[in-house]
């Protein structure tokens, strides 16, 4: 069986004809709401391109935050992109006139709809949060709009008035609705159970917008697309309001290899989407942080190491490259013969069975941890599995 992943894909029950889930990046909207983080207009400009190369399918931009902001997102628009850009605005009249100025094709609303938010925050009635919905929706759609409205703090939201509000908005003519949980309350079973709730009574067709408050953003986001959703709120390395939202590489990564969506994802540009973010913010991925962090594809355990130097798929579900990382090896008290074995080999020493026990001894009794890491790259991967084939290791 040359797929090692096969019996996992049967447990994954892969549809014969996959749907295509679309991807929103609003790392230029939702990732300046991250604490200290905020970008030049060069650096929006260059993250939309790159992003629009990579593959997604909608750009969004708030146009009222500031004048920067609103310069950008002109600009960004006139770039002709692929992607659409998102105009993102509050459900107001008003704001939905600025984003007019930046002549878009696209742009999103959003109201809170929840109790809390409508008393607490707002402070209207819900017969006022309807009629402000409507209206914007009829405004927005009557200046030649396509419309997306997102029913903030809605996985909070009495169910009823939910559903309410949604049958208002699509009978409005709204093209998208965005299903947000806003303070990631949700576990992936109630995610489903709120998209899919919405989705038997409307047709449009519905967003998930995920928090990771509880560390479930990603999960939820795909429940949500199990439930009828097909599109998913990212942004680059998940940076966002508090915890932030799912990251665009997790989800583009599990499109392709977990759903089999046929996006046409650049994904070897995951890892330099990663670097540019840190870049402009100073916010360094954790270590061990999925598909793009610097530990993804390090190797380590003496049991790990002698499969990983036979067939990395033994522990790596898709190869580095393919994400644009790379693969690494370590060595210290961990490793074992096997490892030890073909450290020798990299450094060009002659080795057999005492000498790789004797090898992996000294490292353990050194008991100074990791010593030596080293870039597996394509050449030196070819050399080790050279030598092990005369080997008896």
């Amino acid at each position: 069986m040359n797929d090692p992943n096969y019996y996992a894909h049967l447990w994954n029950e892969y549809d014969k004809k996959p749907r295509r889930i679309h991807v929103l990046d609003s790392t230029l909207r939702e990732g300046e709401q991250h604490p200290g983080v905020t970008f030049t207009n060069k650096q929006r400009i260059q993250i939309a391109w790159m992003l629009d190369y990579f593959g997604v399918d909608q750009i969004e931009i708030s146009p009222v935050v500031s004048e920067d902001h609103f310069e950008a997102t002109k600009t960004i628009i006139k770039q002709g992109l692929r992607a659409d850009i998102v105009a993102h605005v509050r459900a107001l009249k008003e704001d939905v006139d600025v984003a007019l100025k930046c002549d878009p094709k696209w742009t999103a609303t959003y109201l809170g709809i929840s109790d809390i938010h409508l008393k607490d925050k707002l402070r209207i009635t819900r017969e006022e949060a309807m009629r402000r919905a409507v209206e914007t929706v009829e405004y927005a759609k009557s200046h030649g709009l396509k419309m997306r409205f997102t029913v903030e703090d809605g996985s909070r939201a009495d169910p009823e008035f939910l559903l309410k509000i949604c049958k208002a908005i699509e009978e409005a003519g709204v093209d998208r609705i965005s299903l947000p949980d806003t303070v990631g309350v949700m576990r992936p079973k109630g995610m489903y159970n709120f998209v899919k709730m919405v989705k038997d009574k409307i047709k449009v067709p519905l967003d998930v917008h995920c928090h990771n408050d509880m560390g479930f953003a990603l999960a939820n986001a795909f429940a949500g697309v199990d439930a009828g959703a097909d599109q998913i709120h990212t942004t680059i390395d998940g940076v966002g309001e508090r915890t932030g939202i799912p990251a665009l590489a997790e989800v583009a990564v599990a499109m392709t290899y977990l759903y089999r969506s046929p996006n046409d994802f650049r994904l070897d540009m995951l890892t330099d989407l990663s670097k540019l973010i840190e870049d402009y913010t100073g916010i360094v991925p954790y270590d061990s942080k999925p598909i793009v962090g610097p530990t993804a594809y390090k190797h380590k355990a003496g049991t790990h190491l002698a499969a990983i130097l036979r067939n990395p798929a033994a522990y790596e579900p898709i190869p580095p490259r393919v994400v644009g990382n790379r693969r690494r090896i370590v060595f210290g008290e961990l490793a074992g013969k096997t490892g030890s074995a073909y450290l020798m080999s990299i450094l060009g020493l002659d080795k057999n069975d005492e000498q790789a026990k004797a090898v992996a001894l000294g490292l353990k009794n050194l008991r100074m941890g990791d010593l030596l890491e080293i870039p597996l790259d394509g050449k030196l991967e070819r050399k080790i599995i050279n030598d092990s084939k005369g080997s008896n290791e």
